[in-house]
């Protein structure tokens, strides 16, 4: 195993052996500039060199021209957290350049523009100065593209530079561009010209290389959210309401364009409808309106759209109307930080809607699991017929990550208790009656028709007001109290039907962490930090709301917990001593929201200076 997130400055000084598939890289750039094309032809080269590779965008919410990074990290051994310092600045953003020389480590690398004139500021890194502009000018390249295509000379210094074959970075655009040969050989043009720019002018002096691997061997790259959306693809969404807002917008958008995947194989017609509300409220609405006619449906959004959801929230759970919502949650509260990653929504999401309501909450920490909870979703909705919200992040659904390709759904589709003109009159012969809110199995769960069912007892009110178990208006404390109870012991059953936590536990060991979501990288790479210098831990990540039998287990199980989650007040850890109601006094909160992913480096020194004490 490598060195494990040590400060950069420690990898560089402690040797002078080469640092081979062992770091990271910064690219600083403009908004709107065009970066992420090159960026992501550095991440797919790496890729195809079969490295262990993540990327993780950090831009600006509100202007073209501001500025934006984009970190690059490569481990030989497979980690992919985000790392707290990197080794590599590539500054081509004049206005930050100062900012990010000063933040590289001793030791370190600065590759700028050679027409700035910037200067040597330090003598302890490394720099390369390269010719953007005249790069470019050598080739034709419409004026409105020029600032797009300079990012690629810093695709071939670097490919030159630390040892990326060149023919790889051409074979990464060919993917970028989905075969297009016009912007490929565009773009390569660039890339070469720089390449051998490099290879004749920069002389290398310094230790950072790249060296093929089979790491990477049948693995895909891809978002959370384009998992997420070809998973609901899978499990057979039928209607999508959204309004636009970052950082979901791409879900829907990976809907759209995967659509093809479900049209009708008799006349070529789409299978899925797609409408862009005027409002979040209204693409709530619109959801809760199709999923109560029958249709898989949902929507995309995050915080301050789920705000504007929470009524129609409540009213699917207390009408029992199954819909799934993705909340791919950024910085809030209000509109905060609407390009920065966060987990602060999980309390609202578990208790939207006003009154005694608990919804269930998934929580992927993977794009594989992205796309497994994005069909599972839908049949929990059904089976439960409530409303199922999947809370992902900025950081797992917008950045690029390495996966093994999706598991096809091993079961058919689970459409819950609905009940059909023939299944009806089966239930009737049998019972006779049928009511829609009446616990018949004991599980908390109704059965329920839907608009449309050739029978004279299908139709029934649904209702967001006080009722009965017939679905008959009601105004009785004791109507009240025994649905509100029937509604408890279904939630109650969920627990043994939502996703279960992925544990390891060893019994010798006394600390436990738990945590959730994107933060399963950093948390798995503290860990073996912390063994190293004989901290011994067990973990558990959470998968799900309600929480199971074996969180609680965990949580007693330990002389001390440390729930580690990317927001301010710790609110996994708030809600885990409702959900475990023993004395907790042993379980610490590690919180901290600072807008960016969490890093092994900070969950390590914090759980270090605790058991230090």
């Amino acid at each position: 195993m490598g060195v494990i997130d040590m400060p950069a400055e420690s990898q560089i000084q402690e040797t002078g052996k080469p640092i081979v598939n062992d770091f990271a890289f910064m690219v600083a750039t403009k908004n709107g500039s065009g970066s992420q094309t090159s960026n992501m032809a550095l991440v797919r080269a790496l890729f195809k060199m079969g490295i262990p590779v993540n990327g993780k965008n950090l831009f600006p919410s509100n202007i073209k021209g501001l500025p934006t990074w984009y970190t690059i990290r490569v481990s030989k051994d497979g980690y992919t957290a985000r790392r707290a310092t990197t080794e590599i600045a590539i500054a081509f953003n004049e206005s930050t350049a100062a900012e990010d020389i000063a933040s590289l480590p001793s030791g370190g690398v600065c590759i700028l523009p050679q027409e700035w004139n910037w200067g040597h500021t330090r003598e302890d890194i490394t720099y390369y100065e390269v010719p953007v502009k005249d790069t470019v000018k050598a080739f034709d390249i419409p004026t409105e593209r020029r600032e797009q295509v300079s990012n690629m000379v810093y695709v071939g210094v670097v490919a030159r530079l630390f040892d990326i074959p060149l023919e790889l970075t051409r074979e990464a655009l060919v993917d970028q561009f989905g075969g297009k040969e016009k912007p490929v050989t565009m773009n390569y043009q660039v890339i070469e010209a720089a390449y051998n720019w490099a290879a004749e002018n920069l002389v290398k002096s310094d230790r950072f290389h790249f060296a093929p691997m089979d790491k990477t061997k049948g693995k895909i790259i891809i978002t959370g959210n384009e998992a997420a959306a070809l998973g609901a693809l899978f499990g057979g969404v039928t209607v999508v309401a959204w309004y636009p807002i970052t950082p979901s917008t791409s879900l829907v958008d990976a809907i759209i364009e995967n659509r093809h995947l479900r049209t009708d194989p008799d006349t070529g017609k789409d299978t899925v409808a797609i409408m862009q509300a005027e409002d979040e409220i209204a693409a709530a609405g619109a959801i809760v309106g199709a999923g109560w006619a029958g249709a898989r449906a949902m929507t995309a959004t995050s915080g301050p759209g789920l705000s504007l959801m929470a009524e129609f929230a409540g009213l699917a759970y207390f009408a029992e109307i199954p819909i799934v919502i993705w909340d791919v949650t950024r910085m809030g509260p209000s509109t905060g930080l609407p390009t920065r990653t966060s987990q602060g929504d999980i309390l609202f999401a578990y208790f939207i809607g006003h009154g005694d309501t608990r919804q269930i909450c998934l929580l992927p920490g993977s794009v594989e699991e992205c796309f497994e909870f994005g069909w599972h979703a839908f049949d929990l909705a059904e089976q439960f017929q409530t409303p199922v919200i999947v809370l992902s992040d900025l950081d797992l659904g917008m950045n690029n990550w390495m996966a093994e390709p999706f598991t096809y759904p091993d079961r058919p589709l689970n459409r819950g208790k609905v009940l059909d003109k023939a299944a009806l009159e089966k239930f009737i012969a049998e019972k006779g009656e049928w009511y829609r809110y009446r616990d018949y199995d004991k599980d908390g769960v109704g059965y329920r028709t839907l608009p449309g069912t050739d029978h004279p007892r299908a139709a029934y009110f649904t209702r967001g007001t006080g009722h009965d178990d017939r679905a008959v208006y009601s105004e009785r404390s004791d109507d009240w109290v025994e649905n509100m109870a029937r509604l408890h012991r279904k939630f109650e059953n969920a627990r043994g039907h939502v996703p279960q936590p992925v544990v390891d536990y060893d019994p010798s060991r006394k600390i436990g962490l738990i945590s959730y979501g994107s933060n399963d990288p950093a948390v798995c790479e503290a860990r073996d930090r912390l063994a190293a210098e004989g901290i011994e831990t067990n973990y558990l990540r959470i998968r799900a709301l309600p929480t199971t039998q074996a969180v609680h287990d965990f949580v007693m199980n330990h002389e001390r917990v440390y729930v580690i989650e990317n927001n301010f007040d710790g609110q996994l850890c708030q809600v885990l001593r409702i959900e475990v109601p023993e004395d907790t006094t042993h379980m610490r909160s590690l919180a901290l929201g600072d807008g960016l992913p969490m890093t092994p480096k900070w969950i390590y020194e914090n759980v270090k200076r605790y058991e230090d004490k």
